[in-house]
This record gives structure tokens, C-alpha cells and sequence, in this order.
């Protein structure tokens, strides 16, 4: 496949191969405070629906409105394979952070709508750049940035539904604009660490290919990958979104219910930061294999068990679920190296619209069939997923066994 490159072992690491530890946790702790915010959707479900009167499909369709505008992330990579971008790293937080914090007293439904889509226009812009920057200063680690990249979101993810439990539960509902403090003051401690951080447009270095030669060559990888990505996608928006809705309609307190959101997501975090490295010497596709058909009993287990044993398999499928996104990322990045932030950013358009689609359909099913009907459903979706594993090109990038010594 043309564009697809294999890495070796070389005796001495320019700079540029270098992995930049202090630079790429920052980028990470960037995406850690950003998705702590959007990750107050899931918990705030259950008290919107009640003090906006709307059903699950509408409360489906804000997970939509937050991350359709990821359909220009394409676009965007283009640019930031040409102009960088890197102000958005810092700033994004800020932008998010106020307006996530005013998103759970939105007045009516229509403008907590146009609060979201905002947000999801800031958030494609920062997963456009931020994720590349992340791969970009780590070298010939990708696997082990892209790791931590994912493990900053996934942190973000597990404090977000607990400040915000926090919040409501000792409040209520209309203190939450102050928690917007947090994220303007980490965009300015972000601002005076990242500014002096070199991030040099791969197009600076590399002319790279046409717009439309690109994208074809992008296909027998990207296509398979769209279909992984689709069919985890049902699954993840299950648990991400309607598990605190779901374990009320089980008899679960809200705390509770926010506890397990992010006992799910804790899990994540470690599943993140090592599923990266793991693949660096595993293999990527072999490491999201493993992931994705690990998934399936552990979804039964949830259906089937409560209490602690309930907690528990939440704990496996956060680690195993969200481990191989990092993964793939990696696997897409290292892929195309002159075009690295349009691939990613074809990657990234696939992953967010796939999970506000699936969000939706879930919430669909959800009013028709009952939540514990979609929850089953989802139990089977990473099978779809791992058959199309197989349908990737048959090149592969050898595990590299000592690339983050």
C-alpha cells in the first residue's frame, strides 16, 4: 500500500526521533482537562431529560450535536499539515471548559443545541492538532504518545463525572458555571508551557501527495478501520452515555450511577497507557484484536451480575474497550508520515461521527425496546469489529521491541 512505511531499529535517535516525555504529557494533560468537560454529558442526562422534558433520542442527539463537527476534521488536518495550528492546543480547554460548564442550566433545548455544536466546532479543531502534535514529538514511539494522548482522555473522562456529581450533589444544577475556573486556568498554565514547543507542519519537511492522490492511497487502510471504529462505536456510546440512565432504571442512586461511569473510564486510563506500548512490541493489529473479542464476555458478565461483580466487569471493559483507540491512531499516523494529520483527521471524522450515529441509534432503541435491550445488543457489536480487523491491508509494521527504551 502505497504511503505505508516500516520502521527499524537504528543505533542513535535524531532529535526528531526523540521521544519529548515533558512535552508530550502536556499535550496529554491538555486533553485531559478538555474531555474532563465533555465528558459532563453522560452524567447530566438523567437531570436534563427530567428539567427539559425530552426522551432518550434527544438526549442521544446531544451527543450528535457535540461531535458532528467532526466532520470537518479532514479538513483541518489538511491545514494543520500545512500551517500547524498549535495556538488551538492551549486554548481549546478555555473554550470548552465555559462552555460545558453553562451547557447543564441551558435554558431550553435549542440552546443547549447550539452550546454543543460549538464546543464539538472547538473540540474537532483540537483533536485535529492536538493528537498529531502528540504523535509528532514523540518520535518513533507513536505507539507509546499515542498512548498517553488517549490516557490524558481517558483521566480527563474519569474526573469529569465525579466534579460534576460533586457539584449538582452538593449545590445543585446552577453552580456548575463556576467549574469553568478550573479550565481557564489550565489553558493559561498550558499556554506558558507549550508556547516555545516547536511543532513543525509535516508539509514543512515533506511536500506530501495531492489532496485526492492522498485520500486514495488512504483507502484499503482507512475503509476496514471506518468499520472497527463503526461497530465498537455501539458499545462505547452505550456505556459512555446511558450507563448512569441505565443504572437508575436499574434502582442505582445518581452517585452511583456517576461512580461507575467513572470506575469505567478509571479502567480506561490503564488501558490507554499501556495498550500503546504494548503494541509497539504486540503489534496493532493483534493488540486491538484482543481488545475488541474480550469485550463480548465481559458485556454479559455486566448484563448478568450487580453490586461489586457488576463494578468489576466495568473495570475490564473500560481497560480493554477504550485501549485500542490510541492503537489504531498510531497505526494510522505512523502509516501516512507526509500526510499524517489528514489521515489522522479522516480517522478521527470516522470515530466521533460513529459514536454521535451510534448515540443516537441507541437512544432510539432505548425508547422502543428499553435500555437493557441496546446494553445486549452491544454485547456482540466488537464481533463486527474484529471481522473487519481482517480485511485490513495485508502490510503490517513490525512490533519494534525496543523503541520506547
Amino acid at each position: 500500500m502505497e504511503g505505508l512505511i516500516t520502521q527499524t531499529i537504528t543505533p542513535a535517535e535524531t532529535p526528531s526521533q526523540a521521544f519529548q516525555t515533558v512535552n508530550v504529557l502536556s499535550v496529554a494533560g491538555a486533553h485531559a482537562v478538555h474531555d474532563m468537560y465533555t465528558s459532563f454529558v453522560a452524567p447530566l442526562v438523567p437531570i436534563l431529560i427530567a428539567s427539559l422534558a425530552i426522551t432518550k433520542t434527544q438526549a442521544g442527539l446531544m451527543i450528535f450535536f457535540l461531535q458532528t463537527p467532526a466532520l470537518f476534521q479532514p479538513l483541518i488536518g489538511r491545514l494543520v499539515d500545512r500551517i500547524g495550528l498549535k495556538p488551538v492546543v492551549y486554548l481549546a480547554p478555555a473554550i470548552t471548559a465555559v462552555g460545558m460548564s453553562i451547557a447543564g442550566v441551558a435554558p431550553s433545548y435549542t440552546v443547549l443545541a447550539v452550546i454543543l455544536t460549538l464546543v464539538g466546532i472547538n473540540s474537532a479543531f483540537f483533536h485535529s492538532v492536538g493528537s498529531v502534535m502528540s504523535g509528532t514529538l514523540s518520535g518513533r514511539s507513536i505507539g507509546r504518545g499515542a498512548g498517553l494522548w488517549m490516557f490524558g482522555a481517558e483521566f480527563g473522562r474519569t474526573l469529569g463525572p465525579l466534579l460534576v456529581v460533586a457539584a449538582v450533589s452538593l449545590w445543585t444544577a446552577r453552580s456548575l458555571p463556576w467549574l469553568m475556573t478550573i479550565g481557564l486556568a489550565a489553558s493559561a498554565l498550558l499556554y506558558l508551557k507549550l508556547r516555545q514547543v516547536p511543532f513543525h507542519p509535516a508539509r514543512a519537511t515533506s511536500p506530501g501527495e495531492p489532496w485526492l492522490k492522498a485520500m486514495r492511497s488512504m483507502g484499503p487502510l482507512l475503509l476496514p478501520i471506518l468499520g472497527v471504529v463503526t461497530a465498537r462505536a455501539f458499545l462505547v456510546s452505550a456505556l459512555t452515555t446511558y450507563l448512569p440512565t441505565y443504572l437508575q432504571e436499574e434502582g442505582a442512586s445518581l452517585t452511583m450511577a456517576g461512580v461507575s461511569l467513572s470506575v469505567f473510564e478509571a479502567a480506561g486510563t490503564m488501558g490507554a497507557l499501556l495498550g500503546g506500548a504494548i503494541s509497539d512490541r504486540l503489534g496493532r493489529h493483534k493488540t486491538v484484536l484482543i481488545s475488541l473479542l474480550a469485550c463480548v464476555p465481559l458485556m454479559g458478565l455486566f448484563l448478568l451480575s450487580d453490586g461489586w461483580l457488576r463494578l468489576l466487569s466495568l473495570v475490564g471493559l473500560g481497560f480493554f474497550m477504550l485501549s485500542n483507540l490510541g492503537v489504531i491512531m498510531a497505526l494510522v499516523q505512523e502509516s501516512f508520515p507526509r500526510d499524517r494529520a489528514l489521515a489522522n483527521g479522516l480517522y478521527l471524522a470516522s470515530y466521533f461521527v460513529a459514536g454521535s450515529v451510534m448515540s443516537v441509534v441507541v437512544g432510539w432503541i432505548g425508547d422502543w425496546l428499553g435500555l437493557r435491550a441496546a446494553f445486549t445488543m452491544g454485547a456482540f457489536t466488537p464481533l463486527l469489529g474484529a471481522a473487519m480487523l481482517f480485511l485490513l491491508p495485508g502490510a503490517r509494521r513490525e512490533p519494534v521491541a525496543a523503541t520506547s527504551a
